[in-house]
């Protein structure tokens, strides 16, 4: 009874301290322990039932986090995506047509000028990403966080795709506009379209939206790498870097 109670106090205490959650639930376990020695010790592993919803949620947000993490250390340099064969961005499919008119008439050093600054602008861009995509992971709630836990390989990016991209890009295409413009992708992007449309061919005027273009593409190019990250995690123990991730992920 004295050895349970200062289990008790000790598990009060630990509320206090600043990590309060990891004592917490180690009291937990000493308690559970202590009451019933014949109860099987705890492992990384574990039990998919015995986790908590907190837990679950943490571990959920704290793979989301690792992926951005990941994603944006990837493509936040010089040709992470203008060098990359799954990410680098070509002319918007509005904008093919401009492309390949120009190539052929001998401005293809316009057109190869407008794409690497596409590119460079949305290397730029993913930099600011990181306190856009924090604050959505945030606030996710836990309500779903078992089943997400549970689910397939990608179930939590997923989730966190569908609920979140639309802010995201509202909150992103700011930044997308600002960088356009600073990596001078808007002046070059300006003159191939321009070339384009004074052509005496050319019966449909067209000026596709680059802005938005690059801020779908970022963002994307950003969820793709939370779900590398994710389906990692969730097949790879190496991958697992908190005693969280192992407990949560490597749970049967």
């Amino acid at each position: 009874m004295i050895k349970r109670s200062l289990l008790v106090l000790l598990g009060f205490f630990c509320l206090q301290a600043t990590q309060a959650q990891f004592l917490k639930k180690l009291s937990k376990k000493l308690e559970s322990t202590t009451a019933n020695n014949n109860s099987n010790s705890n492992s990384s592993g574990g039990s998919l039932a015995a986790l908590t919803e907190s837990d679950a949620g943490s571990a959920i947000k704290e793979a989301l986090a690792k992926g951005v993490a990941s994603g944006i250390a990837k493509l936040n340099k010089k040709d992470g995506f203008f060098g990359s064969d799954v990410y680098k961005l070509l002319l918007p499919a509005d904008a093919v047509k401009i492309g390949n008119t120009l190539r052929a008439i001998g401005l293809g050093s316009q057109v190869d000028k407008a794409i690497l600054q596409i590119n460079r602008s949305a290397e730029k861009a993913v930099g600011y990403a990181a306190p856009i995509f924090v604050n959505a992971i945030k606030q996710m709630t836990l309500t779903d966080a078992v089943n997400l836990v549970k689910g397939g390989n990608t179930s939590a990016t997923d989730f966190f795709k569908n609920k979140t991209t639309d802010s995201l890009k509202a909150a992103f295409s700011p930044v997308i506009r600002k960088t356009l413009d600073s990596t001078s992708a808007t002046r070059y992007y300006s003159d191939i379209v321009t070339s384009y449309n004074k052509l005496p061919t050319t019966f449909n005027k067209v000026n596709p939206d680059l802005q938005d273009y690059v801020t779908t593409m970022a963002v994307n190019a950003l969820f793709d790498q939370i779900a590398k990250e994710e389906v990692a995690i969730r097949a790879n123990p190496a991958a697992r870097t908190t005693d969280l991730l192992k407990k949560v992920f490597g749970a049967k």
